[in-house]
């Protein structure tokens, strides 16, 4: 004996089961199967859903995170589009908070509305002494690998000196796109030094130091660090992936 279910109640019914299953759905599963992990999220531990949940030593590529909360917003599913806030403190007071978020739908990724700080790994930028990238209200998307959205200001915290150049108060710009790539170019408060980090959908970069000086005391540090004096001044480049 089969019992035939009106369709309507058919998928009520289906729908409410996947929905409760979603709503059971571990956050470290959730992450793989929305395909955050494909585009380099990734952390030691994930406790908790994916409504609600944390990550402990949170990265996202080769660059840090730290501890953060996560959660899947539900609105955005309905439309066809992952965006999974990251938050931690509170990233409008400055310091070790962090708010944005992580965006995935088809062929288009990126990142929306990031405050907050993110470490950079040592060799990560070879000599070219970045150890912190402090991000304010950056927003960037790419679609099927191109850059077509990027908004933002962005301060590098340099440890030691830039090519003999001591800089405390570090490096900062503005974001945007160029010919497909993310470009964050950043310069000292003179000018006179300048950092430019283009990253591509596929996750290589090239960053490109520059150090405009005649000063010659410093032309023996800046070719120590790596410096290579060109027509523009001192200049090192730096090829990578993440």
């Amino acid at each position: 004996m089969r019992i035939r279910l009106p369709f309507g109640r058919t998928l009520l019914f289906l729908g409410t089961l996947f929905l409760s299953l979603l709503a059971l759905l571990p956050l470290r599963f959730g992450i793989e199967w929305f395909g955050l992990a494909d585009h380099g999220l990734a952390a030691r531990e994930a406790q908790g859903s994916i409504w609600r949940g944390a990550l402990r030593e949170t990265q996202f590529g080769a660059v840090g995170i730290g501890d953060v909360n996560a959660g899947l917003h539900a609105f955005p599913l309905l439309a066809g589009r992952v965006r999974v806030a990251l938050t931690r403190g509170d990233s409008e007071a400055g310091g070790d908070g962090f708010s944005g978020a992580i965006l995935r739908a088809g062929g288009t990724s990126g990142v929306d509305n990031v405050t907050g700080p993110l470490m950079l790994t040592p060799a990560l930028l070879g000599r070219l002494p970045v150890t912190q990238v402090n991000l304010e209200d950056v927003t960037a998307r790419f679609v099927d690998g191109q850059c077509v959205e990027a908004a933002g200001t962005v301060r590098a915290t340099v440890a030691g000196d830039f090519g003999g150049v001591a800089l405390p108060q570090g490096l900062s710009g503005n974001v945007r796109c160029d010919a497909g790539a993310l470009v964050l170019a950043l310069a000292s408060q003179s000018s006179m030094e300048t950092l430019e980090l283009r990253l591509s959908g596929d996750g290589r970069y090239t960053a490109s130091g520059l150090i405009r000086s005649t000063d010659t005391a410093l032309q023996q540090r800046m070719a120590a660090a790596g410096f290579t004096l060109t027509g523009q001044g001192y200049a090192m480049t730096v090829n990578g992936s993440f």
